[in-house]
């Protein structure tokens, strides 16, 4: 893949993570299982390996991710707290909004290495088809805003 092909395929992972920690962090539904998720298992003909692998590289980020999450809520509950405590954007409310967007960075970051790692597992051929399929994902997404 040459560097400005990698680059745009990871400007639209970024952007479609990012969508993703917006909806799961200020949305507070359950959310289903994210369109890569379901391509990668239900249009990428995986092979045994591959899908115990992927199974285990879920198992693990589901693990980081409700950490995250969790110390998200945490940090709203604080942020909650100096909001009644200071009516206004003083500097407990304004260390509270820090520390979510730090969190939700992480999520981000944690997030995209996610995906990566996905990606890591499929043969080229696979790759190719995760990737349009991430294009598709994530342009589609901006036609609905």
């Amino acid at each position: 893949m040459n560097a400005t092909l990698r680059t745009v395929v990871i400007a639209f992972l970024a952007a479609l993570m990012g969508v993703f920690v917006g909806r799961v962090v200020l949305d507070h539904r359950p959310t289903p299982k994210s369109d890569v998720h379901a391509f990668m298992h239900e249009y990428l003909d995986l092979d045994a390996d591959q899908k115990s692998r992927l199974e285990a590289l879920e198992r693990q980020f589901a693990v980081r991710r409700t950490a995250i999450e969790l110390e998200l809520r945490s940090y709203n509950a604080l942020l909650a707290e100096a909001i009644e405590a200071e009516h206004g954007a003083g500097p407990r409310v304004n260390a509270a909004v820090d520390r979510s967007h730090q969190a939700m960075g992480r999520l981000q970051k944690e997030t995209l290495a996610h995906v990566f790692a996905m990606r890591e597992l499929l043969r080229p051929d696979q790759a190719k088809r995760f990737d349009q399929a991430v294009v598709k994902a994530l342009t589609e997404d901006s036609r609905e805003h």
